[in-house]
């Protein structure tokens, strides 16, 4: 392994950050010269990047292999019929990519693969002897985003690691599973990613339990809350909690008090004089299926979207004033005591135990207090159906709530029977019988992990790569590359960082100091070897830890076993 030259290095940088990049990431792997931009949402990796990528892919690779899983390599181009099969090819929506062959054969570009490797098996794993089986690929994904957008973090091509396996028990489903979250956990910390594993919604995939890891920044596209004490956390799609609510003013008497013009919520809970907890709000709903829904929820929290796909069905909306009239409802004023025929009421869990509500009376400037489940209306539906917030309860221990934003880099599913019964997926059990196989699914998000690990680790100089992902892990910089004292040194320690397995770059450009110094920050190497005509003449140079930006001198002789030392310690 020979040194790479910086005069050789195809690294393009930028001086100005680019106008259309908001995200730290985006910024600095377009100025760092490791990425460019080809089309909305696709991507080249040059040189620096897509070393880093193979690194991740590689710690990918070690951890499914030593959580018994098997790499191969399946299709991009998949045929739609599969699709069909599984019942996917209209309810992905247009994000899938479709298109046809020169036979009018129809095909889609992958962005999942669980189509592809059931109808792999089915044929294949026939006894409860073969199983369990756990099979990977890395590879590239397509998704059609309406708005791909910041850089590497939502594109229409990704590089993603998917892996899936089949069992004949749930037990030995979970054990899967179990292992394919260790892996994930230890993927996360040898990229050097703070993230936490959070309770997820399961989404397009679908299945019944799934975890998200979520690398911790504030440009996270993901909402998250987590508990410091106990451990839990959940993104905003899937945290549940019984949220704290006030009960009403009143002896608990049903009471028409007139509200004139108080038609939100923070003007009710100011009339009355209490938290806005203590309202009820009321949301008028169109379902999937175009009927109508009265939706209640404590005032101070607000209706979850993922969740009321759920309970309304994918396509539920928000009713148009026109449709407020044309059911006799009131904005402002809507409740669930004299609610017109033929509209279902729900009404979240976190009100079930509340006895004396403050809602709207169904008239115009009108409120009621004291309204009862039960004895003054009868909810349809009991339902999850609000966003949990900082400061509501852990589900776990009670303690209040802490919210983060969290950029999803992995995420494991139990998909249980859903493709496999689809798509005719059997086995034959010990006692002769033909059941479904019982699939995990288990995804990392490879290019998403190298833009989380630039989110986490910068400065205002730079990126600031752990050694574990870093495109080179050592850089000597030689400030006068024609002096006959520096560059000697410089090759001589280059060659005892290659002898020892280190990998080096060498800034050998005849620029100005102020330029080196500079892009080498930007491209974040860890360790930086500066070799000046002073501290050669002294016998030393000078080694800068990136992350911590201490400088030392260390003596010609001793730099490349003390810089090997560190470089390895820190290595995944």
């Amino acid at each position: 392994m020979n040194p790479m030259k910086m005069s050789r290095l195809y690294a393009p940088t930028l001086k100005e950050d680019p106008t259309e990049a908001e995200l730290a990431s985006h910024r600095l792997l377009l100025r760092a010269g490791m990425i460019r931009k080809e089309a909305a949402g696709l991507y080249t990796y040059l040189p620096l990047a897509w070393r880093s990528i193979r690194k991740i892919e590689n710690i990918v690779r070690d951890e499914m292999d030593t959580h018994d899983a098997q790499e191969l390599m399946m299709p991009i181009m998949v045929d739609a019929d599969l699709w069909r099969q599984s019942g996917r090819i209209d309810a992905y929506g247009k994000e899938l990519v479709r298109f046809n062959d020169r036979h009018e054969r129809e095909f889609v570009l992958g962005p999942t693969h669980e189509e592809t490797i059931t109808a792999l098996v089915r044929n294949e794993l026939r006894s409860y002897k073969q199983l369990p089986v756990n099979l990977y690929h890395i590879q590239d994904k397509f998704r059609d985003e309406f708005r791909p957008r910041y850089g590497l973090m939502r594109g229409r091509e990704f590089i993603m690691k998917d892996a899936y396996s089949f069992s004949a028990t749930q037990e030995s489903l979970q054990e899967e599973y179990d292992k394919m979250k260790e892996a994930y956990a230890n993927i996360c910390v040898r990229c050097g990613l703070k993230a936490l594993p959070v309770v997820a919604d399961s989404g397009e995939i679908g299945g019944d339990t799934s975890v998200e890891f979520m690398a911790l920044a504030d440009a996270g596209e993901a909402s998250l809350v987590y508990c410091d004490d106990c451990g839990f956390a959940a993104d905003d799609e899937a945290a549940s909690t019984t949220v704290a609510v006030s009960e009403g003013p009143g002896d608990g008497t049903l009471t028409k008090v007139e509200t004139p013009g108080l038609g939100t919520i923070a003007d009710v809970a100011k009339f009355f004089g209490f938290p806005e907890n203590g309202a009820r709000k009321a949301l008028a709903i169109v379902d999937a299926e175009g009927n109508p829904v009265i939706a209640i929820v404590p005032g101070d929290h607000e209706l979850n979207d993922c969740k009321a796909e759920h309970v309304f069905g994918k396509g539920y909306r928000l009713m148009t004033d026109e449709e407020l009239e044309e059911n006799g409802l009131f904005k402002g004023f809507i409740g669930p005591v004299n609610l017109p025929e033929g509209i279902r009421l729900v009404c979240d869990k976190s009100l079930e135990g509340s006895k004396s509500w403050t809602c709207g009376a169904n008239e115009v400037d009108y409120h009621f207090t004291g309204a009862c489940p039960g004895r003054d209306f009868t909810p349809d539906e009991w339902a999850d159906l609000v966003t949990v917030v900082a400061g509501d309860p852990c589900p776990h221990c009670g303690r209040p709530l802490a919210a983060a934003r969290g950029i999803e880099v992995s995420q494991v599913f139990q998909l249980g029977t859903k493709y496999s019964e689809a798509m005719g997926a059997y086995f034959m059990d010990e006692d002769g019988k033909e059941k479904p196989l019982i699939m995990g699914c288990y995804g990392v998000g490879v290019s998403r992990t190298l833009a989380a690990i630039v989110e986490q680790h910068n400065d205002e100089n730079g990126i600031i790569w752990p050694v574990s992902v870093a495109p080179y892990e050592v850089s000597i910089i030689p400030l006068d590359v024609n002096d006959d004292l520096v560059w000697p040194v410089a090759e001589k320690v280059s060659a005892a960082l290659t002898e020892r397995g280190i990998e080096v770059i060498v800034d050998d450009r005849k620029e100005r100091p102020g330029v080196k110094f500079a892009d080498n920050d930007l491209m974040g190497f860890p360790y930086q070897i500066v070799c000046g005509k002073k501290a050669v003449k002294n016998g030393n140079v000078e080694l800068k830890d990136r992350a911590t930006g201490v400088r030392s001198e260390v003596a010609i002789d001793k730099v490349a076993e003390k810089v090997a030392q560190l470089v390895l310690a820190a290595r995944a």
